[in-house]
């Protein structure tokens, strides 16, 4: 529950002017609803004595009628005005929780993010977001205004009719639906929590079977994917039909509620009637706004069935837009130093403590280039990783022009220093478009880097810079894939590159010449790789094995 009191707080605070409107009116809407009611009893129930008494001809119908037609008017706008308030509020408010919530992700630390999957994000962003407007419209806002409904009802009925009516009807409601709900709730919640479970473990099933299809097909396994988004979606639909049939019990709880509470004061009434405490009038009005009073407890069936759905969601979310920020740093102001400087470096394997690389030293000149090379798991991955910031240092330090790499803000950091990793994405769009993403630059800057990774021709053959790739690089070759992205961290003239295995999938001629084509581009760049190739370490002016 302090999940959803802190989504609320957080919805609230985004957009308080309107909630508090809102809430407004759907007090106004509930009040009206009882008091339209309430008269409509109490005025039939007159004109009726006032014609069995001979009196009909002076009863006043007129101003009663006017009422009545006031009330009708007046809550038809009141609901309209605060379902349009309330809407457009929590719309808005998911529409800034969503963003933070895709903020928390972008900013996640990068062992985090490399874990994440496409699927399991989207459902954060979507089913986690859309579950939550369900907290103020269904939840929050209609048991605050039901509340002090009530709370109204009580002192008015007390006056009007009678003190024991007061206490049946308000009493009734409110002691009712917290039996029925927590009853009903107890069912409702964990359908209601494994039925989500069971759409997000469809959705992501299925996302995976379209992405993977065709490794999937290539090995054998499309259709077990298959039977697996099928079996997924079984499972759903048969927590759907129990949760459904939950809320329909719900419904007849709290129909037998609205029974048993208008019965006892329609016997409460006849009772005061008989004995001459209460008149015949006012006592239909207290049975009118007993009927109307039940107004308070539809919301409550919904809530019940997604308290669960939306207990969950909430934790979620408020994990992810509670997450520290990173921290502010002051921009550094770079020493006349070398570009990069390695000093005592030891590095633990991702999630241990076991020793990875021990004692690691070495400088990087401007101009100069250095190839780690080993066995494979050896750690040079690890290590341009940790020169690049991404991985958490045991012990030494890694300094970029003479200040500490944690001293750097993050958006400086990369304008001086860009790490191609060993795999790299290709977001569907043109060749200008996947280029750009590493740094807007002119056509002509965009074909000179090209050509200095031997890929202008194949570029130019197909269309030019408008060519459209798929996703991950569909259209491309895997070695045309891997110069595209070569050219993409060539385009952001950084001063320190850090290059993991970049000829991955070019035969000798063309990662030689695009290796040439590299330097010739960047002539001042102090280059770091992770070599696997001859080629690579050939074009190195110092070698460090590891082992």
């Amino acid at each position: 529950m302090r999940a959803l009191w802190t989504v609320f707080h957080l919805i609230w605070r985004d957009q308080r002017r309107a909630l508090v409107r809102g809430a407004v009116l759907t007090v106004v809407v509930l009040v009206m609803g009882a008091a339209l009611l309430g008269l409509s009893g109490w005025f039939i129930t007159a004109a009726a004595a006032a014609g069995l008494a001979g009196a009909g001809a002076v009863f006043d119908v007129f101003r009663p009628s006017a009422m009545v037609r006031f009330l009708a008017l007046g809550r038809a706008a009141a609901r309209y005005g605060e379902r349009v308030l309330t809407h457009d509020a929590t719309l808005r408010a998911l529409e800034s929780l969503r963003l933070r919530v895709l903020a928390s992700r972008l900013h996640a630390p990068y062992g985090q993010m490399i874990r994440m999957r496409g699927a399991q994000v989207l459902n954060r962003l979507t089913a986690d977001i859309d579950a939550l407007d369900g907290v103020p419209l269904r939840l929050v806002l209609p048991v605050m205004a039901g509340v002090m409904t009530l709370a109204l009802a009580l002192p008015v009925l007390w006056v009007l009719v009678s003190p024991a009516v007061a206490l049946w009807g308000v009493g009734g409601y409110l002691l009712g639906a917290a039996v029925v709900v927590w009853r009903m709730g107890a069912v409702a919640v964990p359908l209601s929590r494994r039925a989500e479970l069971a759409t997000q473990a469809f959705r992501t099933r299925l996302i995976d079977m379209i992405r993977g299809r065709r490794d999937l097909a290539v090995y054998g396994h499309l259709s077990a994917q298959a039977a697996a988004v099928m079996a997924a979606e079984a499972r759903r639909l048969v927590l759907r039909r129990q949760l459904d049939r939950a809320e329909r019990k719900t419904t007849l709880a709290l129909g037998l509620l609205t029974t048993l509470v208008v019965a006892g004061t329609l016997m409460l009434g006849i009772l005061g009637v008989q004995s001459g405490q209460i008149a015949p009038a006012f006592a239909a009005l207290g049975l009118f706004a007993a009927l109307a009073m039940a107004e308070v407890l539809a919301p409550l069936r919904r809530a019940a069935s997604d308290l669960g759905r939306m207990a969950d969601a909430a934790r979620r979310v408020v994990r992810d837009v509670t997450a520290p920020p990173p921290m502010a740093l002051p921009p550094v102001c770079a020493a006349q130093a070398v570009p990069l400087a390695v000093q005592n470096l030891t590095l633990h394997r991702a999630g241990t403590d076991q020793a990875l690389v021990r004692g690691l030293s070495f400088d990087l000149h401007p101009g100069q280039t250095l190839a780690l090379t080993g066995a494979s798991g050896v750690g040079k991955s690890t290590v341009l990783l940790a020169v690049a910031g991404l991985h958490p240092l045991a012990d030494g330090q890694i300094l970029l022009q003479g200040q500490p790499l944690g001293l750097w803000p993050e958006p400086d950091l990369r304008d001086r220093l860009t790490l191609l990793p060993q795999r790299s994405a290709l977001m569907a769009g043109s060749v200008a478009q996947a280029l750009t993403l590493g740094n807007a630059a002119s056509d002509e800057r965009l074909w000179q880097v090209l050509a200095a990774v031997q890929l202008d021709g194949v570029i130019r053959a197909r269309g030019g810079l408008d060519f459209g790739i798929g996703p991950r690089g569909e259209g491309l070759s895997g070695g045309e894939a891997r110069r595209l992205v070569l050219a993409r961290a060539v385009l952001r003239n950084p001063q320190v590159l850090v290059l993991d295995e970049p000829t991955e999938g070019l035969d000798e001629t063309t990662a030689a010449a695009a290796l040439r084509g590299l330097r010739q581009v960047l002539p001042d760049a102090a280059i770091l790789i992770a070599a696997h190739r001859a080629i690579e370490t050939a074009m190195a002016d110092r070698i460090i094995s590891l082992n």
